[in-house]
């Protein structure tokens, strides 16, 4: 099974997300350092039970992927990064490296294939539209699919102000369509159920 090193976070990532990231930690300026050198990515995992400061820490089950596209001095002098999400993952083994460093052997989760938006969630997708046009990093290091469900999907639920239970729940979803529904209610779109 690959082994990822885990940046356990009280975020979550999704496939195809951007995520900036201020590194101060010594665990993670080196994690930082070997994945860039080796071009690997680590996982990003919701952390359910304490802090993502601390040495043990109990995440969720089901994180993701992320790659390191680019990095900057912060004027704290501290080190930026973006990161931008791959793949859905499941953890099967959890180890730990001698700096505190979580790692974990993990599965990786197949996508469902492409499936079209359905028209009666087509009004999602002008909205989506309108919120990422004000966004200055969308072009440089992301590929919009305004027809596929499921990154249609995931890039609302970046969007919105979500619990994060609720942003892991979507993550876990294996259908594009269902996590469309759910979110659909939160933009008052309810694809046309009551209304006149």
């Amino acid at each position: 099974m690959p082994q990822l090193a885990l940046f356990p976070l009280n975020t979550v990532l999704f496939p195809g997300g951007l995520l900036p990231l201020r590194i101060f930690e010594t665990r993670y300026v080196d994690m930082v350092g070997r994945c860039t050198r080796g071009q690997e990515p680590f996982g990003v995992v919701l952390v359910e039970n304490g802090s993502d400061t601390d040495r043990q820490v109990a995440t969720a089950p089901i994180g993701t992927s992320a790659r390191i596209v680019d990095f900057q001095t912060l004027e704290d002098g501290l080190l930026g990064i973006l990161c931008h999400g791959e793949r859905r993952f499941r953890i099967h083994a959890r180890s730990q490296l001698a700096d505190g460093l979580n790692c974990a052997e993990v599965e990786w989760l197949d996508e469902a294939g492409r499936i079209c938006v359905p028209e009666r969630l087509q009004p999602l997708v002008p909205l989506l539209r309108e919120a990422l046009g004000q966004l200055k990093t969308i072009g440089r290091f992301m590929a919009p699919d305004y027809e596929d469900a499921c990154w249609v999907g995931y890039r609302i639920a970046e969007l919105l102000p979500l619990d994060q239970k609720l942003m892991q729940r979507l993550l876990e979803s294996d259908d594009p369509v269902a996590r469309l529904e759910l979110l659909a209610p939160l933009l008052d779109l309810r694809a046309g159920e009551g209304r006149d």
